[in-house]
């Protein structure tokens, strides 16, 4: 799905955010990017949304070289990406509904279409009862759900997710991930970057470590350590026989078709314009909230046995979607 081969990027000022990455990240895995402060994470992120483009190497995205892809080509690669950010990136003026539905308004999805997938989505994550509400009513985990529902109205291929629980209350950034997670589980591609080491311990995914724009650790590579307990691998089974409340997505009538563009295409409306903008548009400061960041081996282990985390109560949290409650 995702493969850098010798990447590297030195910006303008000659800062190496990343130097020689090789990595390869199939279709349909989930992982969890974690470093310090300017690591170089949120550059790894914009080289695979081309917002950035390498100094040298080879970044190819399903199957596809886009390390110097046209800019007119750029909009059709991102199609296959749904993008959950820190600050939501909600358009305030409009209802949850139609922050949901402008994605899909971006792309050219039919009125009939919206009907009937928005209210859908809005269900998948227990909001439908906020359709009517802006987000400036909303909890910031209810915002951050509205943000998941919009990445993933147009059924992407792949996630990606820029510390989606950096503004949340810790209790419900289990919720969050818990909804990335079983998106996952229907086979789409999720990647991301977070500090909180509770949930990467938690969920067991794959865990690259950048360090000084290098991968210093990468759990692929310890396959034997990082072994999931037994009793969190029957859990998934279990969640695998019996859930069904993501039927729909999962047997969605395909994604948006890429089509070929023309040569000279009209210019996009404020509104198709404004969007593609704060869907794409990372900050360029680093958002880090811890200064001494762990090693890959202390996030998974305390004096050295690797142990899951106690579940978080949902009892006493707020604002649980509804399918969470059914999987308990």
């Amino acid at each position: 799905m995702i493969e850098f081969v010798n990447v590297s990027k030195v910006y303008n000022n000659g800062t190496e955010a990343l130097h020689d990455i090789n990595l390869k990240v199939p279709k349909g895995e989930f992982v969890f990017i974690v470093g310090s402060s300017g690591a170089g994470k949120s550059t790894f992120l914009k080289l695979i949304t081309c917002e950035e483009r390498p100094s040298s190497g080879q970044i190819i995205v399903d199957g596809q070289d886009i390390s110097h892809l046209r800019k007119g080509r750029i909009p059709y690669v991102r199609r296959k990406m749904g993008m959950v950010f820190q600050d939501f990136r909600l358009i305030d003026h409009m209802t949850v509904y139609d922050n949901v539905a402008f994605a899909m308004r971006v792309v050219g999805a039919s009125g009939k279409s919206i009907k009937k997938r928005v209210p859908y989505m809005l269900s998948l994550v227990g909001l439908q009862h906020k359709a009517k509400h802006y987000p400036t009513e909303l909890s910031g985990g209810e915002r951050q759900r509205v943000g998941l529902a919009r990445a993933l109205v147009n059924n992407p291929e792949m996630i990606i997710a820029d510390e989606p629980t950096g503004n949340i209350d810790p209790a419900l950034s289990f919720e969050i991930v818990d909804l990335l997670n079983e998106i996952n589980r229907r086979g789409t591609t999720v990647l991301m970057v977070t500090h909180e080491h509770s949930l990467v311990k938690h969920f067991h995914k794959r865990i690259i470590q950048i360090h000084s724009g290098r991968i210093v650790a990468d759990t692929n590579d310890m396959a034997d350590s990082y072994a999931p307990p037994e009793e969190y691998a029957a859990r998934q089974e279990a969640r695998m026989q019996a859930d069904s409340d993501y039927e729909e997505y999962d047997n969605a009538e395909g994604r948006f078709e890429e089509t070929e563009p023309q040569e000279t295409e009209p210019a996009p409306s404020d509104e198709r314009a404004e969007m593609l903008e704060y869907m794409t548009d990372y900050d360029e400061e680093a958002r880090d909230r811890f200064n001494d960041e762990p090693t890959l081996l202390e996030v998974l282990s305390e004096d050295g046995e690797y142990e899951e985390e106690p579940p978080i109560d949902i009892d006493e949290a707020e604002d649980v979607p509804p399918q969470v409650l059914r999987r308990r």
